[in-house]
């Protein structure tokens, strides 16, 4: 059994660099300024150079509207647009059609229900990923990057004719169990290699990548 993983809120040159280096199948380019791993256009076309064509470059977005996917790939080569708002199936595949570009919707899990809600997405997404849902308790949650997990058992034994990723929580300690219990190929970490929000951490990046290699 193969597993990757993907380093998502990536911010800064080092940051990428020891991510494409240490072997991640993808990186992630936050667009959405409430986040604190948010670029610029400018800043993530540089951070994407560094990437190249070793690791897929994604670009998260939250219910972006057409200027702002337009204004971020007239600069950035991405090749993977991952949506973590409320995107309908008329959404998603609008933008398929129109950018050209693989897409990937991010569907938040708390209950069984909410892993039911992917079967709407099968015939309009290129990719799934199952996050965490915040509790409703946590003030000033994120669409993603809360470091909140959900129950990976949900996800056991389901099967989906799309590939997907696994996130929410997930660092070098739990990876295993995660993969494990929820049959995840492609796992995701934002928070799980950071010593702050938004400050990647080069040394929980490298060991994050040695644990999922060790898969």
């Amino acid at each position: 059994m193969t597993v990757t993983a993907k380093i998502c809120g990536i911010n800064d040159a080092l940051a990428m660099r020891t991510a494409v280096e240490g072997g991640a199948s993808h990186v992630g380019l936050v667009f959405y300024p409430p986040s604190p791993r948010s670029v610029t256009p400018a800043e993530a076309a540089a951070l994407a150079a560094i990437a190249g064509t070793r690791a897929v470059r994604t670009g998260l977005f939250v219910d972006p509207d057409d200027r702002l996917i337009d204004t971020v790939l007239a600069d950035v080569p991405l090749d993977l647009i991952q949506l973590h708002g409320k995107e309908s199936p008329e959404r998603v595949r609008s933008l398929r059609r129109r950018t050209g570009r693989l897409v990937m919707k991010a569907l938040r899990i708390g209950s069984a229900a909410d892993v039911g809600a992917a079967e709407a997405y099968l015939d309009a997404a290129d990719w799934l990923m199952f996050d965490a849902l915040p509790p409703k308790a946590m003030k000033n949650a994120l669409p993603g990057g809360n470091a909140v997990a959900f129950d990976w058992a949900l996800l056991s034994g389901r099967a989906w004719p799309l590939p997907w990723m696994l996130a929410g929580g997930i660092n070098s300690n739990n990876v295993a169990d995660a993969v494990r219990l929820s049959g995840a190929r492609v796992v995701d970490t934002s928070s799980g290699v950071e010593d702050a929000p938004g400050r990647k951490s080069p040394d929980k990046i490298r060991a994050f990548l040695a644990a999922v290699a060790a898969l």
